[in-house]
C-alpha cells in the first residue's frame, strides 16, 4: 500500500508540475520527493519478496491497514516539507519586509 500511495501522489504531482506554468511553486521539488519515496518503497517491495514471497501477495488486512497509514504519513510529511520551503524560499514576495 505505500508504495501504490506514493506512486499515485508521485504521479499526480508530476502531472500537476508539468502542466503548471508558474514554476515558482517548486513543485518539481514536491514531485522528486515523491518519486525517491515509491523508489525507496519499490526496493523495499524487492527485499520483502525475496525475503518472503507469499507475504507480498497475500497481506493480512491490518498489515495493509498500517500501510496504507505509513503511506499517508508519507505523504503528509512530503506536503509539510515541500510547504516549508515555500515558506522559507518566498518565491511570492508575500513576507518581505518593505
Amino acid at each position: 500500500m505505500t508504495l501504490l500511495i506514493t506512486v499515485f501522489a508521485a504521479l499526480t504531482s508530476s502531472i500537476i508540475w508539468y502542466k503548471n506554468t508558474n514554476r515558482n511553486l517548486n513543485l518539481g521539488f514536491l514531485s522528486l520527493m515523491f518519486w525517491g519515496a515509491a523508489l525507496m518503497w519499490f526496493v523495499d517491495s524487492i527485499f520483502e519478496y525475496l525475503e518472503d514471497p507469499a507475504l507480498v501477495f497475500s497481506p493480512a488486512a491490518g498489515d495493509m491497514l498500517n500501510d496504507a497509514y505509513l503511506g499517508l504519513c508519507v505523504v503528509a510529511l512530503g506536503l509539510i516539507i515541500w510547504f516549508v520551503s515555500l515558506l522559507i524560499r518566498d518565491p511570492l514576495g508575500k513576507f518581505k519586509k518593505n
